[in-house]
């Protein structure tokens, strides 16, 4: 037995947040912008998070938008470095703050709830079925927008609401599983922060003296990708990714990612090698990965460099671009009003403290080590989400409960 499909315009309605202007905000206040990224992976709200505040006058003068304890907020565009928010549906939580709806966040308006469990709204609407939904409003680019209508219109199965609730019980013990790897995951990745600062120190405040060298006399080459667009094949073997796909030390691609035919990477291939690392300089800046072999070609905004490694281990100059010390070196320095970009010149001369390398190579089988119980505990997350995963699907096809 399956249920019914219903489109979530006739459970909900939307309403849309306004276009504060950057030049609206202010240091401080008791009145804060509701924004994308106070929307939080998992369904979470936390206002504090990149907060902006707005004048005090402005309750009263845009108070349509205020929210209140309880309301539901719904992120309408994803964003590049937490794209799993997109039309998750949020509770707020004031904390006694005004808080004003901001653009590309929608304000969901359950119309009857005696027939609609929240719990399980934001199961069904983060399910993997839904979420591939989203996706067809990518329009061939790399960020989703959903328009009103859009997420109106998905389609979601709705059951009884006492079937509502024991579904959302059941999936809520399987979430929290998958939520304690998660968290176990984010301990292991600030163990390797927490040790390359005791073994090295900040590299901007350098303790321990090392000397300086500039990354360009590291290396054995460094540039970036095509400054244009190849052309395209749905058929071909090759990937054309940007500094978006360079995640936590591994290249991603997804759904988006373009393919390029042989001859085109022939045109535009780069030298790779085991030695390669790349680094976004573009948009979300600092962001880098280990080259593996895979087949691939560049675009502008993933600079990439050949490491000389008799004289720095790869894994040294991994923990320390992925330092603040990197991004508070780039930003005095990256151009652009909106998207931030860093040049070439500026990836060259970045000053990168020597340690011994013998000390680098010691700290590389320390972070070899955490990295084995890491990725222990990634397996143990893939279980639990295809755990949660199969009960959800169970559930969508009226199988968990009966």
């Amino acid at each position: 037995m399956s249920w019914p499909l219903v489109k979530l315009g006739d459970i909900c309605d939307l309403f849309n947040g306004y276009a504060f202007k950057s030049t609206d905000y202010v240091d401080e206040s008791n009145t804060l912008s509701c924004r994308m990224s106070n929307i939080r992976p998992g369904g979470k709200f936390d206002i504090e998070y990149n907060a902006r505040y707005l004048p005090d006058s402005f309750v009263e003068k845009y108070k349509q938008f205020l929210l209140k304890d309880g309301d539901v907020v719904i992120a309408m565009t994803d964003l590049a470095d937490s794209p799993k928010i997109l039309g998750v549906p949020t509770i707020i939580k004031t904390d006694g703050r005004d808080i004003l709806l901001n653009q590309r966040v929608g304000k969901l308006i359950i119309k009857e709830q005696n027939k609609v469990y929240f719990p399980y709204l934001q199961i069904a609407l983060n399910s993997s079925k839904v979420r591939s939904v989203y996706k067809r409003f990518a329009g061939g680019g790399l960020q989703i927008n959903l328009g009103k209508e859009d997420l109106l219109s998905v389609e979601i199965p709705l059951p009884s609401l006492p079937e509502q609730q024991k579904i959302a019980s059941i999936l809520d013990a399987a979430d929290n599983l998958r939520q304690k790897d998660q968290q176990l995951i984010e301990k292991y990745t600030a163990l390797s922060q927490s040790l390359f600062l005791v073994m090295f120190g900040d590299p901007e405040a350098n303790p321990m003296g090392w000397e300086y060298k500039k990354l360009n006399d590291l290396v054995t080459k460094l540039g970036d990708g095509l400054h244009g667009t190849p052309v395209y094949s749905e058929n071909g073997e090759y990937y054309f990714i940007n500094g978006n796909n360079l995640q936590q030390g591994v290249i991603e691609f997804n759904s988006t990612t373009k393919k390029v035919s042989h001859d085109e990477f022939v045109k535009h291939k780069k030298e790779l090698n085991e030695t390669t690392m790349l680094v976004s300089i573009n948009g979300s800046i600092g962001k880098v990965a280990f080259y593996n072999g895979e087949k691939i070609i560049l675009g502008k905004s993933a600079c990439y460099f050949n490491v000389e490694e008799s004289l720095i281990n790869k894994m040294y100059l991994f923990y320390l671009i992925q330092s603040s010390y990197f991004i508070r070196y780039t930003s005095g320095t990256a151009t652009g009003s909106t998207i931030k970009n860093v040049s070439l010149k500026t990836m060259r001369e970045l000053p990168i403290p020597k340690p011994p390398l013998s000390l680098q190579n010691q700290f590389a089988e320390r972070i070899q080590s955490i990295e084995a119980q890491k990725q222990l505990a990634f397996a143990s997350l893939e279980k639990s989400e295809a755990l949660f995963n199969s009960l959800l699907q169970r559930a969508f096809k009226g199988e968990l409960t009966t």
